[in-house]
């Protein structure tokens, strides 16, 4: 199995392999036991979470030459992202929806993202409620717009793609978990095999003797089987 010699551990994969392979039915039991609870868990215990998106047209000033324009409105469209997270917007947004919500609590549900060399800006919020997540959406991307027409010198953006309601939640991913449980049984009962192979020392045959003990081994002795194993009878005499 192991021998220590100098510090160092040498495992024979041979027997290690066989080891694993003895027990490959419980380490496959063990998987379907952990893919089946993260399975239960993902449905029962696990909030099921919506999410809606809009999506945003930057346009600069008119009147500028046509790569000036999209440079400006690429660099502004960043700004536009910072925009849509402050604390004036999303104040008015929750006043406008009366939501329950704090501009933080607010804040944690929205993603703001720009797809490389373009200048749309999408905006999606992630809500329990996917009726919600599709209101908020709406009147974040509004108040963004109005927002950005009012304090900066530039055209508000266009609204090109108005926030939808979600059909089916976007996590938690049934499938995904299910196999990630699987494999974390597959891994524990594995691992647990292998340190109980390391840990076992026995003396099961004459090589382990050269291992464990540095001698060599001149004779070997027979199991006998047959009579020892029988029972005698003992009679009673009263």
């Amino acid at each position: 199995m192991y021998e220590f010699d100098n510090d160092e551990i040498e495992i024979d994969l041979r027997e290690l392999f066989l080891a694993l392979k003895k027990k490959i039915v419980l380490i496959l039991l063990t998987g379907i036991v952990f893919a089946g609870a993260a399975g239960l868990i993902t449905r029962f215990a696990i909030t099921p979470m919506y999410s809606s998106s809009a999506q945003l047209y930057v346009i600069s000033k008119s009147g500028l030459s046509q790569l000036t324009d999209l440079t400006m409105g690429t660099q502004l469209t960043q700004d536009y992202m910072v925009i849509v997270k402050t604390r004036p917007v999303l104040e008015e947004v929750i006043k406008n929806l009366k939501l329950d919500l704090s501009y933080k609590a607010l804040e944690g549900k929205i993603t703001v993202e720009n797809p490389a060399d373009t200048r749309i800006m999408e905006i999606s919020v992630s809500d329990e409620d996917p009726k919600k997540a599709q209101q908020i959406t709406q009147e974040l991307a509004e108040v963004t717009a109005k927002t950005v027409s009012a304090k900066m010198d530039v055209k508000a953006p266009t609204i090109i793609e108005n926030a939808y309601e979600a059909d089916t939640p976007d996590s938690p991913n049934m499938r995904k978990n299910v196999m990630a449980g699987a494999m974390l049984g597959f891994v524990l009962m594995a691992a647990a095999v292998i340190i109980q192979y390391m840990m076992n020392d026995t003396i099961l045959k004459e090589e382990d003797i050269e291992k464990y003990l540095g001698i060599n081994t001149l004779a070997q002795l027979p199991l006998v089987k047959g009579n020892s194993k029988h029972k005698k009878k003992v009679r009673r005499v009263r």
